[in-house]
């Protein structure tokens, strides 16, 4: 018998989506804060601490969980979504950047799923999310998700957003991918994950893709992104303008006699 609640789902959209969350009476779905984005009217809303799972009643166990949330970067408080109403019920909840979200019947990968820290969206009543530590040296100081990832643990259905195109990839035993450290969404627990060198003085220096990336080693399956947020972000922000009243722009070397030249003459 399944601990975690058996909800239904409707992913909307194609670019910037969000997923519809039917729940029969007294079901009842965990999300991220600043998820929200609609609900039913017999929906009732409840801010918790800790990961949302059913079997944590103690304030211990509560205070332990939402440590372990501050650890990853998260709120120490999760939302909890029950149907109070006698027939079914929806609540939405929307990814906080173009991508796609990927949902993930966790009864189908033994029960738990590691991925990067701030995919998580929402999920069953009854699944966990915690922490995972990676245990060698290397991978948590250059490995771009640090010491800590999250992991999903249950038997329930969870929801995942990345950026950009997602890409699956079914590894092998001993099969190894060399993939760009932010690229990475989810792996299954059976993948190794490690760093590496990439090697080179003029690969180092003028390479642009950074001085480490990850090894994945199968068996396993690995959730691929094509975009990383943080490489979006980046770009944003190496051409949006420092100052709008006229001072240097990030985007021209000459600033506002740029402008001038590439014939913006605001």
């Amino acid at each position: 018998m399944k601990s975690s609640h058996e909800i239904d789902y409707r992913i909307i959209g194609s670019e910037m989506q969000c997923v519809e969350i039917e729940l029969d009476p007294q079901e009842a779905v965990v999300a991220e804060a600043g998820s929200f984005m609609m609900m039913d009217q017999q929906i009732r809303m409840d801010t918790i601490f800790g990961d949302g799972r059913a079997q944590q009643q103690s304030f211990f166990g509560k205070l332990v969980s939402a440590g372990k949330r501050v650890l990853t970067g998260e709120s120490l408080f999760m939302t909890v979504y029950t149907n109070e109403g006698n027939g079914k019920q929806q609540v939405t909840f929307a990814a906080p950047y173009p991508g796609k979200i990927i949902p993930l019947d966790l009864s189908m990968y033994r029960g738990k799923l590691i991925c990067q820290k701030d995919a998580f969206l929402c999920a069953a009543r009854g699944v966990s999310i915690g922490i995972e530590f990676q245990k060698r040296l290397g991978t948590g100081l250059f490995g771009g998700e640090g010491f800590i990832m999250q992991k999903l643990e249950g038997d329930g259905w969870a929801f995942v957003h990345s950026c950009g195109t997602i890409i699956e990839r079914e590894l092998q035993p001993g099969e190894r991918l060399k993939i760009d450290t932010g690229c990475i969404v989810a792996f299954t627990q059976e993948v190794d994950y490690d760093i590496q060198f990439v090697g080179g003085i003029k690969n180092t220096l003028f390479g642009g893709e950074g001085v480490f990336y990850a090894v994945l080693t199968g068996p396993g399956k690995v959730w691929i992104q094509s975009l990383p947020f943080s490489r979006l972000a980046g770009r944003v922000l190496r051409y949006a303008p420092q100052n709008r009243s006229g001072g240097k722009e990030e985007g021209s070397i000459l600033g506002g006699l740029g402008n001038l030249l590439d014939g913006d003459n605001r």
